[in-house]
């Protein structure tokens, strides 16, 4: 009879143990059908603030209900976990081939179909871009390599200017500037330009530099690839910055070498800085000083009077401070001997 209700207690057990398991089991479920719910809801709201903000800039359109796309594109269903690209949207300001290629990337990484990519593409123009489709003629877009040539012709004016190699010749090395930030410029500048022959970087490269241990070096040897330029200029950049670190004055976020300081211009007090007077009134006299000094100057022996330039003229002239120093000096003497 104990063994017989053993075995019940511990059957009443399992029974429990599985009514909690399947009680998670149905709480798990809840959870994901919640979080694929709330999914959902923010696919859509993502696709509805994209629509509307294409939309907002379409309000102003005549044609409004008119698509520019073709009946067959209009038919063609977006599917519905289709996220539209991530990116930047065109506004009609900047290079419009930089913006189609970006756009195509992202599709091909989406493996979308053409009719998608038609739609997605509308949802990355905005004001001016958004407005010339608006007034494309009603069912005219019937391809996307169609669609890609009005565009790209529309917003032509916009390309960015193609740069030609004789451009490196006016990146040049400013004074004081280090090598490596002058190399990082150069770099980029012929990152800019297509199809740039090696010759003519390395011209560039030569016409640009200042006098330094690395013009020098090119100039003795030439260098004879792109690789063999950046190896040279890696050297001297180590050595310069070595140089740096070695100077007594150096210290984190300077530049410029001590060579190539450019000095402050000093104040005019530390420039020329005034003599203190000897005294705080002089004689009063009846004649000129100048007379005063002609008549005593071989009397006896004054120190020359401290020239000036003057400033007009550039005549050298004498102060009229100096020549009251002496003529007081020389009464001084005078009553002395008296």
């Amino acid at each position: 009879m104990g063994l017989f209700h053993g075995h019940q207690g511990r059957l009443e057990q399992l029974e429990q143990e599985l009514e909690r398991q399947q009680e998670a089991e149905r709480n798990l479920r809840n959870k994901i059908e919640r979080q694929k719910e709330l999914e959902e809801k923010f696919l859509r709201l993502e696709s509805a603030l994209k629509s509307q903000n294409s939309c907002s800039d379409r309000e102003d359109s005549p044609l409004r209900g008119e698509d520019p796309f073709s009946e067959d594109i209009m038919r063609v269903k977006v599917p519905r976990n289709f996220k539209s690209p991530d990116m930047d949207l065109y506004d009609g300001t900047t290079d419009p081939k930089h913006h189609l290629s970006n756009f195509k990337s992202r599709m091909y990484l989406a493996d979308s179909f053409d009719a998608t990519r038609y739609k997605a593409f509308l949802t990355t123009l905005t004001k001016a871009a958004m407005k010339w489709f608006d007034s494309l003629p009603p069912r005219s877009v019937t391809s996307f390599d169609d669609l890609s040539q009005k565009f790209l012709m529309r917003f032509s004016i916009q390309k960015d200017k193609v740069k030609h190699a004789p451009s490196l010749l006016g990146v040049k090395q400013e004074v004081g500037e280090p090598l490596r930030d002058y190399m990082k410029r150069f770099n980029k500048a012929c990152l800019e330009i297509q199809d740039l022959p090696t010759e003519a970087v390395i011209m560039g490269l030569v016409n640009g530099l200042r006098e330094g241990p690395f013009s020098q070096s090119i100039s003795k040897r030439h260098p004879t690839s792109l690789s063999d330029v950046q190896e040279r200029a890696e050297k001297y950049i180590n050595m310069e910055e070595n140089a740096r670190l070695r100077e007594p004055n150096w210290r984190p976020g300077h530049s410029h070498s001590s060579k190539e300081k450019k000095r402050e211009p000093k104040k005019k007090e530390e420039a020329d800085p005034e003599r203190p007077r000897r005294y705080h009134s002089y004689t009063p006299l009846r004649v000129s000083l100048v007379d005063v000094y002609r008549k005593i100057c071989h009397t006896e022996r004054l120190p020359p009077p401290r020239p000036i330039k003057n400033k007009k003229g550039g005549v050298v002239t004498t102060t009229v401070s100096t020549i009251s120093y002496m003529v007081t000096q020389k009464m001084i003497v005078t009553t002395l001997k008296m």
